[in-house]
């Protein structure tokens, strides 16, 4: 009778795990953890984990589970490769993360294979989204985040610029919103130039923009050290006393790298979706709670992507009553409105790329800190890539 009680209890005890295990949901984070943008890699892991902290991890009676692969980067293969790994092996539910363009590309095909949903939470190249059907995003696009700095611009007395792009997707898209927004409104482009993605010198670059002398330069390079080295290049040519602006998307001095570039950053003009000095309620429980998260750090775009991508996850989990089918998240992300750090968002029906607020902002320093401080803003604009 005890051996019959003991095997009764085993079975129910094995059916538990079964069930608890059934109930687990696996979202699979292709990410750069290291090489040159692993800073950014862990602030979107960071971010994503906050929200998870902040709300708990089971949504619909599932218990959710983070898995993290490094791609290294601008490294395509390995993207594709790390996310097969997680699909086949690890049997993930849904695909998140993706700082990079390339990365992005290459796993595209992936989701549309199996039909997994897709959350891009980086990658700001404007065709991303076409890419799958079974992709989202909930970062931003480059046209996006451009084309408010190309009219500004218009407005404010810059009549000519010459462009500095990296020679890459998000560079590609950035200098020609740019040129298209500017050149509508009455701007002239004096000319352009590509950089290399790996280790470029800006100073030749920055030489020939300063010989056409136009009223400004506009510069998009990948977020990080390239940021860092550019404006201090641009400091160091002496164009800032030849009277020639610099104006860019703000990633090029987001929060993680503003205190490298130093005083060199101060009246830098951006155009971008989110910054730490954001000014509303829930920006400041985010930063607050951030900062005491993770002691050191200042949260910036690469955290408020991972984070509102949890929360996409998290709300489309409520509406599906936790069914994780890349149809079944599709058809729920569509439409999702909900009150981000970075102010009021909402996924477009059509696209299933990101609407949002983008501020026009300007480095000052707030308290001896240096702060993208936000002085305008286009509300709820939407991808001009797709127009």
């Amino acid at each position: 009778m005890n051996i019959l009680k003991t095997l009764v209890a085993t079975c129910i005890g094995l059916a538990a795990i079964g069930t608890a295990a059934a109930q687990d949901l696996k979202i699979g984070m292709v990410l750069p953890m290291s090489g040159p943008f692993a800073a950014h890699g862990h602030q979107l892991e960071n971010g994503a984990r906050l929200y998870m902290q902040q709300h708990g991890d089971t949504v619909a009676g599932r218990t959710i589970k983070l898995i993290i692969k490094d791609d290294t980067g601008i490294a395509p293969a390995v993207s594709k490769r790390q996310a097969q790994n997680l699909l086949i092996q690890d049997k993930v539910d849904v695909l998140g993360g993706f700082g990079m363009t390339p990365s992005a590309f290459a796993v595209a095909p992936l989701a549309t294979e199996t039909k997994t949903a897709m959350v891009v939470m980086n990658a700001a190249t404007s065709s991303i989204t076409s890419q799958s059907p079974y992709i989202v995003r909930t970062s931003m696009t480059l046209p996006q985040v451009t084309a408010p700095i190309a009219s500004w611009a218009a407005n404010n007395g810059i009549r000519t610029v010459y462009s500095i792009s990296a020679d890459y997707g998000p560079g590609h898209d950035a200098e020609s919103q740019f040129v298209k927004t500017f050149t509508a409104a009455g701007g002239k482009m004096v000319g352009s130039v590509r950089t290399p993605t790996q280790n470029p010198d800006f100073a030749p670059f920055l030489q020939k923009a300063k010989d056409l002398h136009p009223d400004a330069v506009f510069l998009f390079v990948p977020a990080g050290e390239q940021g860092v080295a550019a404006i201090k290049a641009y400091k160091e040519r002496g164009l800032d006393k030849a009277g020639i602006k610099l104006i860019a998307t703000g990633d090029i001095d987001s929060e993680d790298v503003i205190d490298a570039i130093g005083d060199a950053a101060l009246g830098l003009i951006t155009s971008f979706h989110y910054s730490d000095a954001h000014d509303s309620p829930e920006n400041h429980q985010f930063v607050q709670a951030y900062t005491k998260a993770y002691p050191g750090e200042r949260p910036n775009f690469w955290s408020v992507g991972g984070y509102d991508g949890m929360h996409l996850i998290y709300q489309a989990l409520e509406k599906t009553g936790g069914n994780a089918s890349g149809e079944a998240l599709m058809e729920a992300v569509k439409g999702l409105k909900w009150m981000s750090p970075r102010g009021p968002v909402e996924i477009d029906p059509k696209t299933r790329d990101i609407i949002q607020n983008v501020y026009i902002r300007r480095v000052e320093k707030v308290d001896g800190v240096l702060k993208n401080v936000e002085f305008d803003k286009v509300e709820a604009i939407k991808d001009p890539g797709k127009a």
